[in-house]
């Protein structure tokens, strides 16, 4: 029989790609609107939660909504159903649809969207623009009887455990003897109320990443077989991996800013970009941030970005970089879109088309025209 997949089930699926740890803490990601709990076969990617996305969620039977941008970014006050907001949540609620927002930490993840846009535009050997956050590492170890090792082992690495640069499913395992005395109310897996056990038990240890941690530790008490699970959690010194918004890297060849805006044009599906700088000037360092990036372009200058692409450009913004020397290439915020068909690639990764369907919004979200 075929397992129902829960809306919490592609959460989680999710944040193994993007844990929720990475977002900024001014974001509002995770469940927008919904039930958790409730079992999911359809699922739309969207870069927003318009009306008209909503609209669309409904005339083709959706459960569940993966967004970019969140629907509720600031504090709801009141839902008045007479305002767009509030209506939009009603049909949401009206029609049992679920929305999920990953937007910073997706952001900021490793094949994230400001590697989406690298990807798209050619830009290799990439950096961090901005470190945001240095991720702790912990040893689990946990105790286990024999019988069940390879069940909590194997539950452990599924869940992002044990990964040691291009290895995963790394472990140590140790063998002993375990005790323990039920007491009275207690519903052994071994032994009998009041009477001391003596088990042979294996100790495994396994390295995880702070923003897999409580999956693991969910996986892990699912596969083991007692009631009480004898478990340790170190935090280690170790250098962990780092994360950040925004990337700079190279392109494959030398090319001029006049090329480089057409092939962004191109690359990234948008009818005109604004460009400040020599056009003629040659260029090869890039640094992208998706979205608003406008805060930046100093950390860019810094690096020895020739170009800095990135949205939402201000005119005092674009001044500032233009006399450092440093050109920009703003091909608008809406360029993030780029997560939908990455986003769908990823779960379908995961999902067969039997267990989840995915599909992607054909709604427009991009408020401006250009005429």
């Amino acid at each position: 029989m075929k397992s129902k997949i829960k809306n919490l089930d592609v959460f989680r699926t999710i944040e193994k790609w993007a844990p929720l740890d990475l977002a900024y803490d001014w974001d509002n990601i995770g469940l927008q609107v919904g039930s958790s709990t409730r079992e999911v076969k359809k699922v739309m990617v969207t870069l927003d939660v318009l009306e008209t996305v909503v609209d669309e969620a409904i005339e083709k039977e959706v459960d569940l909504i993966i967004a970019h941008h969140p629907l509720l970014f600031k504090p709801v006050k009141q839902i008045n159903t007479d305002e767009v907001q509030g209506r939009v949540i009603q049909k949401l609620l009206n029609h049992n649809i679920t929305v999920y927002a990953a937007h910073t930490n997706l952001d900021a993840a490793d094949g994230g969207v400001n590697d989406m846009l690298c990807d798209a535009i050619g830009i290799k050997s990439t950096d961090l623009l901005i470190e945001s956050k240095e991720e702790t590492l912990y040893k689990l170890v946990v105790y286990v009887p024999i019988t069940h090792v390879t069940n909590v082992r194997n539950a452990l690495g599924d869940s992002g455990a044990g990964h040691a640069g291009n290895y995963s499913h790394c472990t140590f395992q140790t063998e002993g003897i375990g005790t323990f005395t039920p007491l009275a109310g207690t519903n052994p897996f071994i032994g009998e109320e009041g009477i001391m056990e003596h088990v042979s038990e294996a100790k495994v240890e396994t390295i995880v990443s702070e923003g897999n941690l409580s999956l693991a530790l969910d996986r892990m008490k699912e596969a083991h077989p007692y009631e009480e699970v004898a478990y340790d959690i170190i935090t280690l010194s170790n250098e962990g991996a780092k994360f950040g918004i925004g990337r700079i890297g190279c392109l494959a060849s030398e090319m001029t800013l006049q090329e480089l805006s057409n092939h962004v044009k191109q690359a990234l599906e948008v009818p005109t970009v604004r460009v400040t700088g020599d056009l003629g000037q040659p260029v090869k360092k890039i640094a992208v941030l998706g979205g608003s990036g406008e805060g930046y372009i100093r950390v860019a200058k810094e690096k020895g970005a020739d170009v800095y692409l990135t949205g939402d450009m201000s005119f005092h913004t674009a001044q500032d970089a233009w006399q450092m020397g440093l050109s920009i290439i703003d091909p608008g915020h809406h360029v993030e879109k780029v997560m939908k068909q990455a986003t769908k690639r990823y779960l379908k990764s995961v999902y067969t088309d039997e267990q989840l369907e995915v599909i992607i919004s054909d709604s427009n979200t991009e408020p401006f025209q250009f005429v």
